[in-house]
């Protein structure tokens, strides 16, 4: 079959793979220019480790990978006031576990498809039409193709779901909490390997070394800060950082200073996407477009590839049953993707919390994670995977 997929991100690129390891025919639809490579560190580890193992990439993420030694959280004096050890974590996973830019997830997977599949960059869709035998596609820069199936991938804003399900209000769900990242050079003082957050009553700051002395940022606040800028615009996202920091005392000026030099700073709102279904017609969804679990949660690259796994391999399994693997995918994964929002949804409020007393228990509890005990009944409870993943057959 010959497969549209809108958006090459994580997702988009996973199931370009897939599809054309069971011999279909995909095309990538991405509005960027090139390849994106912004975005922030993500913790990758069960579903989405297996699906990176089965397509050879295990080498290739533990070497662009960071092997985190330690989360710390500090006062405005860089007093240690709570964290833990990620060591206890990792052995609790077995060694499947990693920290990676995203960007660098993103161009792995890509590399792994590029001469093997379509990629329309600097193009977006513009309408979709479907019937009995396809669905027609119109591009923003003119024309239309046509297509047996087509697959939205594009993340919590995906242009596909706004055309063929409804606007994105009709099933976004905010958190209450914005997120922001950009990266520096040469920034002081550096700690390697350890992820250090400075955290205010409803404000987060932190900062992890990386590698060519580069420095990546992170930003999360409560939203009742600002009115929210344009995330398209720079100037507008940048003044609203001073807005929330500038006062904010710890290493804020100076992370400021450097955020006024940045060309790339990513923003947006910390929100879930809530949907009854995935499919419609000829037309799927799959990752951050069909049930984002949260930007703060730190699993959507994972479970981005677990989908896209299944989506493939239950077009594989059904023989041109489009319906009947839509209905397959989508069950399988659906008390999964449920649960994971719940407890994302528990969990958003442990970055930044609005209350002095809810910081204070939360570096208590982060202290409590050092407890070995403990930390493996987390492990056990929250990041060991419940996802199985079948072998399908070529």
């Amino acid at each position: 079959m010959q497969i549209a997929i809108v958006g090459a991100g994580i997702g988009g690129p996973t199931l370009a793979y897939w599809l054309s390891h069971y011999g279909h025919q995909p095309t990538l639809i991405e509005k960027a220019p090139r390849l994106r490579t912004d975005g922030y560190v993500v913790d990758f580890w069960g579903g989405g480790y297996t699906v990176a193992e089965r397509m050879g990439l295990t080498a290739d993420l533990h070497a662009a990978g960071y092997a985190i030694r330690e989360v710390r959280l500090v006062d405005r004096h860089s007093r240690r006031v709570g964290g833990f050890s990620a060591e206890l974590f990792r052995r609790g996973l077995d060694g499947r576990f990693v920290s990676i830019p995203r960007g660098d997830l993103a161009a792995m997977i890509y590399r792994s498809i590029e001469h093997r599949a379509e990629t329309l960059f600097s193009e977006s869709v513009s309408a979709v039409t479907q019937d009995d035998s396809g669905v027609r596609v119109a591009l923003e820069r003119g024309g239309s193709r046509r297509f047996d199936l087509l697959i939205g991938a594009g993340g919590i804003h995906s242009p596909v779901r706004d055309l063929v399900f409804g606007p994105e209000s009709e099933f976004a769900r905010d958190l209450g909490y914005r997120v922001a990242a950009f990266e520096a050079e040469g920034y002081r003082p550096r700690d390697e390997l350890v992820y250090l957050a400075y955290t205010m009553p409803g404000r987060m700051v932190a900062r992890f070394a990386m590698r060519d002395e580069k420095t990546l940022f992170l930003f999360v606040f409560a939203g009742e800060y600002t009115g929210g800028p344009d995330p398209r615009d720079v100037s507008q996202v940048k003044e609203a950082l001073h807005h929330v920091f500038g006062h904010a005392g710890w290493e804020c000026p100076e992370i400021l200073r450097r955020l006024d030099g940045a060309s790339d700073v990513y923003f947006d709102r910390a929100s879930q996407i809530v949907m009854d279904h995935w499919s419609n017609g000829r037309v799927a969804l799959i990752g951050d477009a069909a049930a984002a679990v949260s930007l703060l949660a730190g699993e959507g690259a994972g479970l981005a590839m677990v989908q896209a796994y299944l989506l493939a391999g239950e077009l594989n399994r059904a023989d041109g049953d489009h319906q009947d693997a839509f209905g397959r995918y989508e069950r399988r994964l659906r008390p999964i993707v449920e649960a994971r929002q719940r407890s994302a949804r528990e969990f958003a409020a442990m970055f930044a919390p609005k209350t002095a007393l809810g910081l204070w228990t939360r570096n208590l509890a982060s202290r409590l994670l050092n407890v070995p005990r403990l930390a493996q009944w987390v492990v056990r409870s929250e990041f060991r995977d419940d996802i199985a993943l079948p072998e399908y057959v070529a």
